[in-house]
């Protein structure tokens, strides 16, 4: 009798294994330092998502040599994780509408619970329609087409009005950006960029001008341009000030001004279709957090809540070479802002696993 009741329990436990619903998240730009920076979050426990399936997707006109991510995937034998070059064709002037890769947008998203976008360089100004800034950078363009493509499919935008987004077929789709992701899904529904914070908002022209500003105006780290010092950060820790907490960190409340790092020099100017700021910088210059007013799991954060540098108290950095090394773990927890990280990530994982 008690054999058959173990055969029984096990049978049990081997068919809700076997039939245990997969939960794929996509991560667009998979190079090997994303995957790194995104399964050290998942093998640390702080990203926590029953059965997790994740597909790499990249456009095959990107600069990037995505043999690496290949190598790094199979000496780290992480399974789970698959990647996808898309080969279609894609140009800037068909970023707005059904172009050739709509169907494997589509099938991309039918098929996963969410999918993030992750940082990168400045956005070629001619996808948003203004004129390139002297300090803009373009080093990656069908990188920006696709992923730019890819989000007006999922949320549409002011400049096609009669495209139906994908989030209408299921609205409580995950999609989040960080930084340049954050960036694109504002162009990507109608809006435009200022190319050069401290030169367009601060009216600086020199670095020691930005440098002599109050900390919390400099969003990445300008000694880097007066020094060679590979221990800086190339980054720095500011405060932001949150209006609405709910849509970032779910109901911790505890910190609506935390300390995060940032890396960036572009910023939202005006905002795309049904997109609402959700924080800002100190002094409300700088928009630091979206959301969108008809799609409750739409996120974009201008800042980095992802990095290793900010997990792991072995990695040590400094803003100046004067200073103390310290971790950017240390620099969170000074300041009684970890947590928030912490609940950042929390979040999102309930968002891609929403049944427990």
């Amino acid at each position: 009798m008690q054999k058959k009741f173990i055969l029984f329990i096990s049978i049990l436990v081997f068919t809700f294994q076997t039939n245990a619903q997969e939960n794929t998240l996509i991560l667009v730009h998979p190079t090997e330092y994303n995957l790194k920076l995104f399964t050290y979050l998942i093998d640390h426990k702080i990203i926590n998502i029953d059965n997790l399936k994740i597909t790499g997707v990249y456009h095959k006109n990107e600069v990037y040599d995505y043999t690496k991510s290949e190598l790094f995937l199979e000496q780290n034998h992480y399974s789970f994780i698959d990647l996808i070059k898309a080969s279609e064709e894609i140009s800037l002037e068909s970023l707005y509408q059904e172009n050739n890769c709509t169907k494997t947008y589509y099938d991309l998203f039918q098929n996963s619970n969410g999918i993030l976008f992750f940082g990168g360089p400045d956005l070629p100004s001619n996808i948003y329609g203004e004129n390139m800034s002297l300090l803009t950078r373009m080093t990656d363009p069908y990188r920006h087409y696709f992923e730019a493509s890819f989000l007006f499919h999922l949320l549409g935008g002011s400049q096609n009005s009669k495209f139906i987004p994908l989030l209408e077929e299921n609205p409580d789709y995950t999609v989040y950006g960080i930084c340049l992701g954050m960036q694109t899904m504002n162009i990507a529904t109608g809006g435009t960029m200022i190319q050069d914070i401290p030169s367009e908002i601060y009216n600086l022209k020199y670095v020691e001008e930005i440098l002599n500003t109050n900390n919390n105006n400099q969003h990445r780290n300008y000694n880097n341009n007066l020094s060679v010092d590979s221990t800086l950060f190339s980054g720095n820790f500011h405060k932001i000030k949150i209006s609405n907490q709910n849509p970032i960190v779910g109901n911790y409340t505890n910190n609506m001004e935390p300390l995060i790092y940032s890396n960036h020099h572009q910023t939202i100017e005006k905002l795309g279709k049904n997109l609402t700021v959700l924080a800002t910088s100190v002094d409300g210059e700088i928009i630091e957090a979206i959301a969108h007013t008809n799609y409750p799991n739409v996120l974009g954060i201008q800042f980095h809540p992802e990095g290793t540098y900010l997990h792991n108290p072995e990695i040590k950095y400094r803003k100046v070479t004067s200073d103390k090394l310290i971790s950017g773990k240390q620099m969170l927890l000074n300041n009684e802002s970890y947590q928030f990280h912490l609940e950042l990530w929390k979040t999102f994982s309930k968002k891609i696993n929403p049944i427990k």
